[in-house]
């Protein structure tokens, strides 16, 4: 059993090392997508598989979900155009409006990024028991929760030069 002060410890660098596994466990993503001689940036291959799960979405909402500014977004979406993995539709009642969909060449595409990040998630949790890695999805789940709204209620009641950008 660990003692208080190792627990202390922990929880202390908690933070530090919840951004440490993610930015191991994005390189590795990276690592792999470019052996795989993919011609794609991490920011595209998110944009993708946000998009694979928000279909029909507009690019405000799936800016928001990504936690980019609209223009950030907007120069992903130009790319993903031009490489004709994405179409811009317009909305049937709002002309101005447009969703976003994938194209027929975008899926397997998307297939081999979801079979390489099961890899490297399979590479994460390599030795880890089928019951721990449920109570770590369990308790990840949970901060994400607990942080979520109590996030969104600060940054709306922040003036708006200290909110910051995320992109």
């Amino acid at each position: 059993m660990p003692d208080e002060a190792s627990t202390d410890q922990l929880l202390h660098t908690l933070g530090f090392l919840m951004h440490d596994v993610a930015r191991m466990h994005r390189k590795r993503f990276e690592q792999r997508a470019r052996a795989a001689r993919f011609d794609l940036t991490r920011a595209q291959y998110s944009v993708l598989a946000h998009l694979s799960r928000h279909e029909g979405c507009n690019q405000s909402f799936l800016a928001q979900i990504l936690e980019i500014e609209p223009i950030t977004l907007m120069k992903q979406l130009d790319r993903l155009e031009e490489l004709a993995l994405i179409e811009r539709r317009a909305a049937p009642a709002d002309r101005r409006t447009r969703h976003l969909h994938l194209t027929a060449a975008a899926r397997p595409l998307l297939d081999r990024i979801h079979e390489i990040s099961k890899e490297v998630r399979e590479e994460a949790l390599a030795g880890i028991a089928a019951v721990d890695r449920q109570r770590l999805w369990e308790i990840l789940s949970a901060m994400k929760l607990n942080l979520a709204g109590r996030v969104d209620m600060d940054l709306a009641s922040a003036p708006v030069e200290a909110r910051g950008t995320h992109g």
